[in-house]
């Protein structure tokens, strides 16, 4: 070798070549398989999460094996769901009026009904409840949606013979169907009434600046569940049962949020109020509570506030009851609302909160009003 270098054969050269060729092509072998365990380890743990944190469990449906007993009437719907309800009031033969009553969030067909019969006699007034998908005894629809609730309403009504047109009257979450029915069947109705309404901050109408305001106006884990419920609802279920922060005020009824009426009611109507959860929730907070968020704040297929007059010559009309004092509803949304819709008869309650429907005074007002309207 050139230089006085020592001297290496062909055959040490040709071994040496193989060592270090071999050992260059060993020690990247280690990282590559250390990525694909971090890969595989980190799929697993995300399918893990899903099916114990982030997946509802699957629902108790009412009546099959292992679920809850049926103790309602139900009427099986087009698309094989059992829709339970609750009829009061005059017999419906005999009624001057029927009206279906839509309930709101965690609540159900057996809501409670504070008119007096007195009242009730002298307006010859049926009552018709029912239980909304996924409450109380009624099947879940995991297709629901403002539509298919509406759709119940109506198959309701024709399964129960109402006839032709029937009055409408929602609460709060209760209005998204009521909403409902003003677009998909207007023709159905003889008369509708929204009760504190819920307004959907997305709602295309809505003026960017007033939305925000009155969303920025919520209670911080309130914006956080609605901000969820729009965006991402695959993590509702978590948000809402995770303990860490608080998830709700509309589950929780936290004392602060409510005005002095509504407090008043609830000291009142205690017993009434807190009606027994465990049967409106058995078949899953998921499909009642959880999805009724889904529907109410998602993406809906029309802006209501684009909606026509089903009225157009007077013969009936349609009414907002809103109270000033409303924790969960920003009025100013719901002022814009019947101001864009001047054909809808708004009225505010000064003193009043979410909770006028159980002030009987109140409520055997909104009843003269929606059946007996001046004007007419």
């Amino acid at each position: 070798m050139v230089g006085g270098g020592r001297k290496i054969s062909a055959v040490s050269a040709r071994a040496r070549t193989r060592r270090n060729k071999a050992r260059s092509s060993s020690f990247p072998l280690l990282p590559d398989m250390f990525t694909k365990a971090v890969i595989v380890l980190l799929i697993s743990l995300l399918v893990w999460t899903y099916q114990t944190i982030i997946q509802p469990p699957p629902p108790n449906i009412c009546g099959l094996p292992g679920g809850p007993p049926v103790t309602s009437p139900r009427i099986k719907l087009s698309d094989g769901r059992y829709l339970a309800y609750r009829e009061r009031g005059v017999a419906k033969e005999k009624s001057e009026f029927k009206i279906i009553m839509v309930h709101g969030f965690d609540n159900s067909k057996d809501m409670a009904l504070v008119a007096s019969q007195e009242l009730i006699l002298e307006l010859r007034i049926y009552f018709l409840s029912f239980d909304r998908a996924g409450y109380g005894e009624s099947d879940p629809n995991p297709n629901r949606s403002v539509k298919s609730d509406t759709f119940d309403i109506q198959e309701l009504a024709d399964k129960l013979q109402l006839g032709s047109n029937f009055y409408v009257l929602g609460i709060s979450m209760g209005g998204y169907p009521t909403w409902g029915c003003l677009k998909y069947i207007p023709n159905r109705l003889a008369g509708a009434a929204l009760v504190v309404p819920i307004v959907n901050y997305w709602w295309p109408s809505f003026p960017c600046h007033l939305s925000r305001e009155a969303y920025k106006r919520q209670l911080q884990r309130d914006q956080w569940k609605l901000r969820i419920a729009h965006y991402v609802p695959g993590l509702l279920y978590w948000w809402m049962s995770q303990k860490w922060f608080p998830s709700s005020s509309y589950v929780e009824i936290v004392p602060e949020v409510y005005g002095n009426r509504d407090k008043e009611i609830l000291k009142m109507m205690s017993g009434t109020l807190t009606h027994n959860q465990t049967v409106i929730r058995q078949q899953g907070v998921f499909e009642s509570l959880h999805r009724d968020l889904m529907v109410g704040f998602g993406s809906w297929d029309f802006d209501p506030m684009e909606l026509s007059n089903p009225f157009p010559h007077n013969e009936s009309f349609v009414h907002i009851w809103q109270g000033f004092e409303d924790p969960l509803v920003p009025v100013k949304l719901q002022q814009y609302v019947c101001r864009k819709l001047q054909w809808i008869r708004y009225h505010e309650v000064t003193d009043g909160g979410h909770l006028i429907m159980y002030d009987t005074n109140l409520f055997e007002g909104i009843l003269r009003e929606l059946l007996l309207p001046s004007g007419v």
